[in-house]
């Protein structure tokens, strides 16, 4: 039997469709269980109280339970691999912190590439950062402790949350651009350093805005400047490095990122409702008091931005010839 021609276009053009409904209808009923966000750093820590956050309000609108599970060590590394190697359905997820795009370059022969095994998701949070100093440091302002640092070569020294860390590539980066020479000091997590900073151990400590706020505003602290390219709404009196170091920019990255082969669909269904998160009032406004700003956007803009990190601190790593001991 010949069937007529339109009736047969109707026909083929809907078998064409078929082996799109399982991947379509896998994508809309997804999340049929809970959701796993692995964290690869001690609970209590930035991003283990930002990935809770977001775990709680993606719950609501996932209508799944979404579980953070706390995998540190390695400077991030274990955590990262346990996500590299997850089944990529969806149901593990990786929070991203700065230490992913500084790792690959900084570890000699891990067993996986951040870039190439971990899908971007979606972004969450950009967190500035600020250079502040101890109260008996005889300046005022950038222009005035780089002066100071060139006069004392080698004699001050910075504090950082451990090498490899956000705060410490701001730091290393600062050297570069500045021309001069601090000696770093690693410490096992920003509050111990700062806890050094204010008693006099070390002399100066590029950490977030959140953190350093309270010590600034009880005068245990002198801040400086940010690292950010524009002023920070939380410290708008306070200029910039870049104002005074032509093309100086740091911050850290906070977001999501899943098992490479993770189903597009997925990922663009998990990347939606985070933005939604992102655009909530209320949402924005915990941000904020974290000292945080929202980074949303689609996943290849995530991707980009993890890419174009990766590249700038991969540079910073190779010329200061940092080595984790």
């Amino acid at each position: 039997m010949k069937l007529p021609r339109r009736r047969f276009l109707r026909l083929a053009a809907g078998g064409a469709l078929l082996p799109a409904l399982p991947r379509t209808a896998y994508a809309q009923t997804y999340p049929t269980q809970p959701v796993r966000i692995v964290v690869a750093f001690a609970a209590g820590s930035g991003s283990d109280i930002l990935a809770r956050l977001m775990a709680q309000w993606l719950t609501e609108r996932l209508a799944q339970p979404i579980i953070i599970e706390n995998r540190a060590g390695g400077g991030g590394n274990v955590g990262t691999e346990m996500v590299v190697k997850a089944t990529p359905d969806g149901y593990t997820l990786l929070k991203v912190v700065p230490a992913n795009t500084v790792n690959d370059t900084l570890y000699d022969k891990l067993p996986f590439n951040f870039i190439r095994d971990i899908a971007p998701v979606a972004g969450m949070v950009r967190v500035p950062y600020v250079l502040v100093v101890n109260e008996t440091l005889p300046v005022k302002t950038v222009p005035e402790f780089i002066a100071y640092a060139k006069a004392n070569p080698g004699k001050l020294n910075f504090a950082s949350a451990g090498v490899g860390t956000g705060i410490h590539m701001s730091g290393e980066l600062f050297k570069m651009m500045a021309g001069v020479n601090m000696v770093h000091v690693p410490y096992r997590g920003a509050g111990l350093a700062m806890t050094d900073l204010i008693g006099g151990q070390v002399q100066l400590m590029f950490d977030t805005t959140q953190a350093s706020i309270p010590h600034i505003k009880a005068g245990k602290v002198r801040a400086l400047a940010v690292t950010t390219a524009a002023r920070s709404e939380l410290l708008p009196d306070l200029p910039t490095i870049g104002d005074f170091v032509p093309g100086y920019e740091a911050s850290g990255s906070f977001g999501f990122g899943a098992p490479r082969s993770t189903p597009a669909e997925i990922v663009d269904r998990l990347n939606r409702e985070i933005n939604a998160v992102l655009a909530d009032p209320k949402a924005k406004a915990r941000i904020a008091e974290l000292g945080g700003e929202p980074l949303a956007g689609s996943p290849a803009a995530w991707g980009r931005l993890l890419a174009e990190d990766a590249e700038k601190w991969g540079k910073v790593v190779r010329a200061a010839n940092i080595k984790v001991e």
